[in-house]
């Protein structure tokens, strides 16, 4: 039996995003605050429903209990307790696995994830811009630039009317725009992070810039301030814990000036410190208040700015906050803007949390950027300097990226924003990018039986590891099932990391973890990791990832039956597209040991393997018996795959015994699934093999990623492949709310959604964008689009997910799993358009000599 756990939440409306704009995601603060303000977490399933479910149900309360009351942990996946939708994210702060800070459309900063893997939402109300404006030596307006109301800080002038702003969002900038009614001034906050394709160094930074410019329609000159307040912390209970404390900075180098404050947070574990600047040149004055309590009505930063335009700049660090005290600072970046004239003020934020502690506080790890600004907590000046000297060259190859696309008339606008948007999650999905010590010895990383890994040791130490979590709600890092969707993003912008990440994982399948566990959904007892098989996941972090695996306790994965043939399709897929025969030389091996094992699911030898008739792969509730669309068709791709890279290795005995099972497992897989329009769901003959499953064509996806679907290679008809991926558009695209939701996972024939498990009526997200690369790959481009298109609306505008898009929902009501990690896939369109493009060049340089 199945249930709608309580993490399935109910969504009411529908959220109105008021368009998208060519540049980006884009709302307007006052139509939408309103409709966007509460949250859709009404009519959750209650308690009692999955307790009507007793084995499953107490198994896992019995063990929820034990974990987070007697224990005092999260649950790496909590189906009693999960987080709210709120629809006020933007585009979060930061680069890559250094932390991040979310700002919402509202400008507000509301989601903190500064230890790894763990996330506040909390919106700190005292962390605001305020602009003050001056004429002829008088203060003529001053406001704080948020629409918000608070009970604390009332001395300030709040309640700026939504009308006059806009937001944008094109990640990883985002723009806020800003009309003061009445004074013929516009502002224009520019948000930066340096997330840079292919560059290792800046794009781990911890940092980011808000670039605020100043345009002046009037007829004489206004001096214009912009006050930067933050609070000491991230506004959760351990800022009231006492100790923490602040003071002013100034930092020279090159030339160039910069000067803010430094808010230490000094807790025992994971202590960072804050650091809010202004950049100093000709015009261009930066002041400060090093302290003021946030809590009480904020009157004398308030007046300290009305008076003059700046602050009062006190010298001298504050005294430590006394335990349930708060502190904050504020950061004035003030200059003249002639009439009808433009300047620009420059403000960051950086944060240093160097070295970190995973849940298990067993081991120090240092983050990446301490490679190049030491891990010593001292960091946050250079680093903010250094954020205001370069975000100009950060700006520069960022739109050397996104421009050629953006430019392309033949792309929609809503996949220009979705393209870019989705790859939020690289950064802000729990993100942990780490320093292997320089000291580190290759039996340390390799572990017993690792040894054949040669090239391990030479990229960790350049490249670091890297991780990020399934879900903000699915606290495990590098989940392989849906990393393989996700991984295009990683293959395509950071390579290396995608290196990493594989070398990680192929160094835990020839280890093994012989303790027992016992599994949730059985309650059976197993050991935790088989010599040989892919993991599931590389841990919690609130646990130790790397030290200890397999953090997901629902199933036994050891036998699952597409974990080890992901695994072969990336490391083919990753040589395909960066050529790095090292790289292949060293996974053969392993891609060789996994294959074995997988071998022994073929039980009646015809070439094909047979699903378990239990949750045995990324669809775990949905039960699969014999063979399978989805994990058969994988299997052949992986097989062909084997084939092509013993031919490029030169081993022709083993490219000999996979031909062979290649040409028997293709017969087996035409005669059991086949239909004469598309492949059944698996070979069982019960009332649910036959329907329609929008991910059946994977294996043939990533074939085709990797130039392996046509001619010799070519493992599935390419007639069979058309009809099913026009059965799929029919059916589980039109045939489903009108062809405005995607592609729901499971269609019967008749036109009405598969609802035998919880996740065969529902869309999931990646899975569509990568349905929709398949399509394009295959000629079918409009169908693509359109099948996207559907997701794209849906989440970013008609149910305000911006910025922590979905796992799943389904047509009414229900939505699971905010931010999670498998919408990356859509990466994979954009390879596929590019072969497309390449495809049809040649086509017209044949016909065209």
């Amino acid at each position: 039996e199945t249930v709608e756990w309580p993490l399935m939440r109910r969504y009411e409306g529908a959220a109105q995003g008021r368009g998208v704009a060519a540049d980006g995601w884009r709302v307007c603060l006052a139509h939408s605050f309103e409709e966007l303000r509460q949250p859709y977490g009404a009519g959750d399933v209650p308690l009692r429903d999955v307790l009507r479910h007793i084995g499953l149900g107490l198994r896992y309360f019995r063990w929820w209990v034990k974990k987070t009351r007697i224990e005092k942990k999260k649950a790496f996946i909590d189906l009693l307790c999960a987080v709210p939708l709120q629809q006020i994210y933007g585009c979060p702060l930061g680069g890559i696995g250094g932390g991040t800070i979310t700002r919402g459309w509202r400008g507000e900063f509301c989601r903190w994830q500064l230890n790894p893997g763990l996330y506040h939402y909390e919106t700190v109300i005292a962390n605001q811009f305020t602009v003050c404006l001056r004429c002829k030596g008088q203060t003529i307006y001053q406001q704080v630039l948020s629409v918000e109301r608070p009970s604390s800080l009332q001395g300030w002038n709040w309640g700026y009317c939504g009308h006059y702003a806009f937001y944008h969002a094109l990640y990883p900038r985002a723009w806020l725009v800003y009309e003061l009614p009445g004074q013929q001034v516009v502002l224009t906050c520019r948000q930066v992070s340096p997330v840079i394709p292919h560059d290792y160094k800046d794009s781990s930074l911890p940092v980011g810039v808000f670039i605020w410019e100043v345009e002046n329609g009037r007829d004489e000159d206004v001096e214009v301030s912009i006050m930067f307040s933050l609070q000491n912390g991230a506004g959760a209970k351990e800022a009231a814990s006492g100790g923490h404390w602040n003071e002013p900075f100034t930092f020279h180098r090159d030339g160039q000036r910069v000067a803010g404050v430094l808010l230490h947070h000094c807790l025992p574990v994971n202590p960072f410190t804050l650091a809010i600047s202004g950049r100093e040149k000709d015009g261009t004055g930066v002041t400060h208040v090093t302290a003021f309590n946030p809590t009480g009505l904020g009157r004398e930063v308030w007046q300290d700015l009305l008076q003059d335009g700046r602050l009062d700049s006190p010298p001298g660090k504050s005294r430590p906050t006394e335990k349930g005290e708060v502190t904050a600072a504020a950061v004035c970046a003030s200059c003249t803007v002639p009439a009808h004239g433009h300047k620009t003020l420059e403000l960051a934020l950086a944060w240093d949390m160097p070295c970190v502690h995973f849940g298990s506080k067993e081991k120090l790890h240092l983050r990446r950027y301490t490679r190049f600004f030491g891990g010593d907590g001292d960091a946050a000046p250079a680093l903010s300097h250094y954020a205001l000297i370069h975000y100009e060259e950060w700006e520069r190859k960022i739109e050397a990226w996104q421009n050629p696309i953006l430019e392309d008339s033949q792309l929609p606008p809503w996949y220009k924003s979705a393209l870019f948007n989705e790859l939020y999650f690289l950064t802000d999905g729990g993100t942990i990018w780490m320093e292997v010590p320089p000291d580190c010895r290759a039996e340390e990383l390799q572990g017993p039986a690792g040894a054949g890994l040669s090239h391990l040791l030479p990229v960790l130490r350049e490249y670091g590891r890297f991780a990020y979590l399934e879900g903000q709600e699915y606290r495990m890092y590098n989940t392989y099932d849906v990393h393989f969707y996700a991984s295009f993003a990683l293959i395509m912008l950071w390579p290396k990391l995608q290196i990493s990440l594989q070398y990680d994982i192929a160094v835990t399948v020839v280890n093994e973890d012989v303790q027992p566990r016992q599994y949730l959904m059985c309650g059976q007892t197993a050991q935790v990791k088989m010599k040989n098989v892919v993991p599931h996941d590389i841990g919690d972090p609130g646990d130790e990832p790397w030290q200890r695996v397999n953090a997901y306790l629902m199933h036994d994965t050891a036998d699952w039956k597409d974990l080890n043939l992901k695994f072969v399709l990336q490391v083919y897929r990753d040589y395909y597209l960066t050529h790095d025969s090292l790289y292949l030389r060293d996974m053969w091996p392993v891609c060789q040991a996994v294959m074995e094992s997988e071998l022994k699911f073929d039980m009646d030898n015809d070439g094909l393997i047979e699903n378990g008739g239990f949750a045995d792969q990324t669809y775990d509730a949905w039960v699969v018996h014999g063979a399978s669309a989805y994990c058969g068709g994988l299997w052949l791709a992986a097989v062909c795959m084997m084939c092509k890279m013993a031919e490029v290795l030169g081993d022709t005995e083993i490219q000999q015994k996979y031909l062979g099972i290649l040409n028997k497992g293709k017969e087996a897989f035409e005669r059991l699934l086949w239909n004469g329009k598309y492949y059944n769901y698996d070979s069982s003959g019960s009332d649910t093999s036959i329907s329609i499953m929008s991910d059946q064509c994977a294996g043939q996806w990533f074939l085709g990623a990797c130039g392996l679907d046509q001619g010799e290679f070519e493992v599935f008809p390419k007639s069979h492949i058309l009809s099913a991926l026009k059965t799929i558009f029919e059916k589980n695209v039109l045939g489903f709310a009108g062809g405005t939701m995607g592609a729901v996972n499971g269609m019967r024939p008749d036109g009405v959604p598969d609802t035998s498990s919880v996740q065969s009526n529902e869309v999931w997200v990646g899975v569509v964008y990568s349905l929709a690369a398949t399509m394009i790959q295959e000629g079918m481009v409009e169908e693509g689009f359109r099948t996207a298109e559907g997701c794209y609306r849906t989440v970013w505008e008609r149910l305000g997910m911006a910025f922590q898009t979905p796992e799943a929902y389904r047509e009414k009501k229900v939505y699971r799993s905010l931010a999670y990690m498998r919408p990356l896939s859509i990466w994979s369109m954009q390879l596929a358009l590019e072969r497309h493009a390449g495809r049809a060049q040649l086509a017209q340089g044949h016909s065209h000599p």
